[in-house]
């Protein structure tokens, strides 16, 4: 029980803290110019006397070590967003130094503001902004499209998405917009299949010379999609520089000694229960299991997004 208890203080202290609701803006990221904090204010303030819906903005600096996902969830439990019975709030977060997006609808909103209709916002209207690093015009543009969706007049996220200033020598990669779910069993099935050929390419005589060259592309591109641009930039110079130290010093072992051996005299060698031949070839002397990978879906309540 005392385990128990430490690992949830534990976690209680690492998550990032919930901040006080003080008003329809509540901006901890200092991102957003009083002037446009007022205008919000009065926008969301008339939309939820006319209609009842509580729309609120929320900046934060950085939430690490949560996901955008689990911490929208977070604050709007917290904050009770919305009327009871009703569920009728929206909760935008927006996280400059992680670069990560989120707007949260409530359930009883979630007809008017589909996940559809928040990834199009996010796409369309606010991305573009972020990334010419104006947050004003991208959070009060963010907000009008929500409004405007909730009133049933539509038209702000239906447009297509228009390309922002940026500064320049800078270049943006955008990773798809995915759950954690979807990053999980995508990653479980990419990093199995290269992983298993860098393995097996450290551990073989011959052949793995020529697979460190043929995976860097694959090292280079496919975990994009999983965890992002700068962390696959990471990936890939640790792959440059650990698999040749790893291959050398496999290389100094006795059994990898043999198998080259063998493999030179013979033209075929056996590592792991695995016949190699000198063609680069190889067989399983034992059952050998297939590669399979799935994907799933995200449940309801609004739309992700990164720049």
């Amino acid at each position: 029980m005392a385990l128990l208890l430490a690992c949830a203080w534990l976690a209680s202290v690492a998550a990032a803290d919930v901040p006080y609701l003080t008003g329809r803006v509540v901006d901890d990221a200092n991102v957003i110019k009083p002037a446009t904090r007022a205008r919000l204010t009065e926008v969301l303030k008339a939309h939820e006397q006319a209609t009842g819906n509580q729309v609120v903005v929320l900046t934060v600096p950085t939430i690490q070590p949560d996901s955008i996902e689990d911490y929208a969830v977070r604050v709007f439990q917290g904050w009770k967003l919305g009327q009871k019975g009703t569920n009728n709030g929206v909760l935008v977060v927006v996280v400059p130094q992680d670069r990560k997006m989120r707007i949260e609808v409530g359930y009883g909103l979630e007809p008017a503001l589909t996940d559809g209709a928040c990834g199009q916002i996010i796409r369309n209207v606010m991305t573009p902004q972020f990334k010419a690093d104006n947050y004003d015009k991208g959070i009060e543009d963010g907000v009008a499209a929500i409004v405007a969706r909730l009133e049933g007049k539509g038209g702000v996220a239906d447009a297509p998405a228009t390309a922002a200033p940026s500064r320049p020598g800078t270049v943006h990669f955008d990773s798809p917009d995915l759950g954690w779910p979807e990053r999980i069993l995508i990653g479980a099935f990419t990093f199995g299949i290269i992983g298993l050929f860098t393995v097996l390419g450290v551990m073989t005589p011959g052949m793995g010379w020529f697979l460190y060259v043929f995976l860097i592309p694959f090292w280079a591109m496919f975990p994009i999609v999983i965890i992002g641009t700068v962390p696959t930039l990471v990936l890939l110079a640790t792959y440059i520089i650990g698999y040749p130290i790893a291959k050398l010093w496999v290389a100094r072992t006795e059994w990898y000694r043999k198998a080259a051996k063998d493999l030179k005299s013979k033209g075929t060698a056996s590592i792991g229960g695995f016949t190699f031949g000198s063609s680069g070839g190889s067989s399983g002397s034992s059952s050998g299991g297939g590669f399979s990978g799935g994907g799933g879906s995200s449940g309801g309540g609004g739309s992700s997004g990164s720049w």
